[in-house]
């Protein structure tokens, strides 16, 4: 493993702490989506104000401090020349962290609906794979994803993540019922992948 490859930063982001100015406002923004909501957690969506958010981002900071089994970033874009600023793009987690067992679990969270599927999620993953298990050291990372979710179970599977457990019918959204998708890969996987991804 090369030691002097970029922790933080990949070719069209960075992975940076929140902004407690900045960033509510535009994660407010976002809470009126509920694609973006759904993909932060299995909670009923609502939309929230910058205030509520900015406490919920003070929590989390807290959280991160005191029980060290959570790891938050901001994805900002990487500016490509001086003049330019970075732009906030999403959220992402190394989250659920079982240090006895080398566990956790994985959060990604893109923000504006144009940003999707653009390959930011495959960038924030990869640099997230190498936070969890090169710099983390963990042995396993999760992902739980519904079955309705297409593109995220695609992309967590390019990445070699293998379906562990599926709970049928365990996701209610829209009045429909989706299967609840458990995902993991292991870091020997990870190693062996590198040259693929």
């Amino acid at each position: 493993m090369d030691i002097t490859q970029q922790l933080f930063e990949g070719q069209r982001l960075r992975l940076a702490p929140i902004d407690h100015e900045k960033d509510p406002e535009i994660a407010a923004r976002w809470t009126y989506d509920p694609a973006y909501l759904r993909s932060l957690g299995l909670g009923a969506a609502r939309p929230l104000t910058a205030a509520q958010i900015k406490k919920k981002y003070e929590a989390l900071e807290k959280q991160m401090e005191e029980s060290r089994d959570l790891f938050h970033f901001a994805l900002r874009t990487r500016p490509t020349d001086e003049s330019q600023e970075s732009r906030l793009l999403g959220f992402a987690s190394v989250t659920w962290i079982e240090w006895p067992h080398g566990n956790g679990y994985l959060q990604i969270a893109i923000g504006e609906r144009q940003d999707r599927g653009k390959g930011y999620g495959s960038e924030a993953l990869r640099l997230l794979l190498r936070y969890g298990f090169a710099e983390l050291n963990l042995f396993r990372l999760s992902v739980v994803i519904g079955s309705e979710n297409q593109a995220a179970l695609h992309l967590f599977q390019k990445f070699g993540f293998v379906e562990e457990v599926r709970r049928r019918k365990a996701l209610l959204r829209d009045g429909q019922t989706y299967d609840l998708v458990h995902l993991g890969l292991l870091s020997q996987e990870w190693m062996e992948g590198q040259s693929h991804v």
